[in-house]
């Protein structure tokens, strides 16, 4: 049995590979930016990794994104084990419907307008208390994020040649949440369990994937040393919101996981992203005896154990 990894960003496959080889896990790598795959055949056996990510629009990788929503129904209907399968996958690449799954589990999130066409945008920005951020629906290190706290402001961001669509066109409205203080909190999951939580320092903007390393070109995927990133020890297991995370994972067949939130000055948390092709910042792993893509790793040699059991 062979763990088949799905990725679009060679950047972020050398912590994973690391993690796969110490824990002794058979692996394969198939790069993804598109794809041919025979309905009448069955696809290769063993368990498959979706590192898919929703900013592989902005490395032309868009193709990708497409082909593996039809490809994971495919590997499913076959009795594959996918980590991180259709339903996570459709989540991931939809805030929309992430926003649906937070809200059933009575998640707190912030209130958000959902607009397909650029020119529609000022009219329902009326409807938007201010300060209202823009995000994609199909999001990914930031892009797309923008504050705004006026109205002029925002039209002529709508009208300029700034202006960032999203893969899929459709924009969000969202509601501000004014931190406490100027960071978010990235809460890191793998098969149910609580692995840490990581602050994110905003100071600089939202462009705050915590990849250790990223191709030369992503600009917007930054990882520095400059105290960004750093552990959120006093939150645990225990507390009620990463146990309602964990909750919504299971039943919504999500294994891996990083979600993020923010907390207002009253206390308040919103929940508002929940990232299925999560990275992890490693000189703060290194400093605290952490490591989640090993955490990874040993899901990977789980499921290939277990895939093997059911075939004997």
């Amino acid at each position: 049995m062979t763990l088949h990894v799905i990725y679009e960003n060679p950047a972020w496959v050398p912590p994973l590979e690391a993690a796969l080889r110490c824990q002794g896990v058979p692996y394969e790598l198939h790069f993804t930016d598109g794809g041919v795959f025979d309905l009448s055949s069955a696809p290769p056996e063993g368990v498959f990794l979706n590192r898919m990510s929703p900013s592989s629009h902005t490395r032309g990788n868009q193709g990708g994104v497409r082909f593996l929503g039809e490809y994971l129904e495919y590997l499913e209907a076959h009795g594959r084990r996918v980590l991180n399968g259709s339903r996570a996958f459709a989540l991931e690449v939809s805030k929309i419907r992430q926003d649906s799954a937070l809200r059933a589990f009575h998640i707190r999130t912030p209130r958000t307008i959902v607009v397909v066409g650029r020119e529609r945008l000022k009219a329902a920005s009326r409807e938007m208390e201010l300060p209202f951020i823009t995000k994609h629906n199909q999001g990914g290190k930031g892009l797309g994020v923008r504050l705004f706290r006026d109205h002029t402001t925002f039209d002529a961001y709508v009208d300029g040649t700034d202006f960032i669509g999203g893969p899929d066109e459709i924009t969000l409205l969202q509601q501000y949440i004014e931190p406490a203080e100027p960071f978010i909190t990235r809460v890191e999951i793998v098969d149910g369990v609580f692995q840490y939580a990581i602050r994110s320092g905003t100071q600089d903007g939202f462009e705050l994937c915590p990849a250790v390393e990223c191709a030369s070109e992503d600009a917007l995927c930054p990882a520095d040393g400059d105290g960004k990133f750093s552990l959120r020890e006093e939150l645990t297991e225990d507390d009620p919101l990463i146990r309602r995370y964990v909750d919504l994972m299971r039943a919504l067949q999500i294994d891996i996981a990083g979600i993020e939130f923010v907390e207002d000055r009253a206390g308040i948390r919103y929940t508002y992203d929940i990232n299925g092709t999560t990275n992890y910042y490693q000189e703060v792993e290194e400093q605290h005896g952490l490591n989640g893509m090993d955490a990874i790793a040993r899901l990977a040699a789980r499921a290939l154990a277990d895939s093997v059991t059911a075939v004997v």
